[in-house]
């Protein structure tokens, strides 16, 4: 089945683009346009698409209220921030209301598409230049439990951009296993997504913080 992609920005120019070279990959399926974030809320919910585009800045309800009330309702939904906006505050604010990924509007499509695949198995898509102000943005964890070896593998491996199933594949368990251990890992390190818990693996050296894999 292909990904479902719902496109959300308040430029139809932007959008008609991005279903343009979108739809030249049988493995994409734009299913929905919104022009503002209350249409955003509203398609996701009556579409239930995999991944939303979604601009920051949009008029009635800002791409922020708009990623933080689709995880809400939707939570097998991933946010990728697509924005031409790079500061601190929008970063970490994107993230925070849950969005699995931040690019700027200049990103490369081959680029996009890729984040868009990724997005849609869970795994983390950050620009370069967003990465490293949310590594700023986002304070560590105030002394986290201590994790365990295998969990410590588990969160290498996730920072890396590896969805459970390819985990699972490297260290030769069981998906299901993979999955209570990233439970267990967010919940030791006091976060609730994977995109968190991956610059923590970036700020105690288990990845490298410049170009960590999966976070474009």
């Amino acid at each position: 089945m292909p990904i479902r992609v719902l496109l959300a920005d308040d430029h139809t120019v932007v959008r008609q683009g991005l279903r343009m070279f979108l739809d030249l990959d049988p493995e994409l399926e734009v299913v929905g346009e919104a022009a503002n974030g209350v249409e955003a809320v509203q398609l996701a919910r009556e579409l239930k698409p995999d991944v939303v585009l979604m601009d920051l800045l949009m008029p009635v309800l800002d791409g922020v209220a708009a990623s933080g009330a689709i995880r809400s309702e939707l939570p097998g939904t991933q946010i990728l921030a697509l924005t031409s906006v790079l500061e601190d505050a929008k970063v970490v604010s994107a993230v925070r209301a849950g969005a699995i990924g931040y690019l700027l509007k200049n990103t490369e499509s081959d680029e996009l598409v890729r984040a868009i695949k990724g997005a849609a198995t869970g795994q983390a898509q950050l620009s370069l230049q967003a990465a490293s102000l949310l590594m700023r943005g986002v304070r560590a964890p105030a002394g986290p439990e201590a994790l365990s070896e295998r969990e410590t593998e588990v969160l290498r491996l996730l920072a890396r951009g590896q969805s459970n199933k390819e985990i699972a594949r490297e260290l030769h368990v069981n998906e299901s296993t993979v999955k209570s251990e990233v439970r267990s890992i967010l919940a030791k390190l006091g976060v609730q997504r994977r995109t968190q818990a991956a610059l923590h693996a970036a700020k105690i050296g288990l990845v490298p913080s410049e170009a960590p894999d999966g976070a474009r």
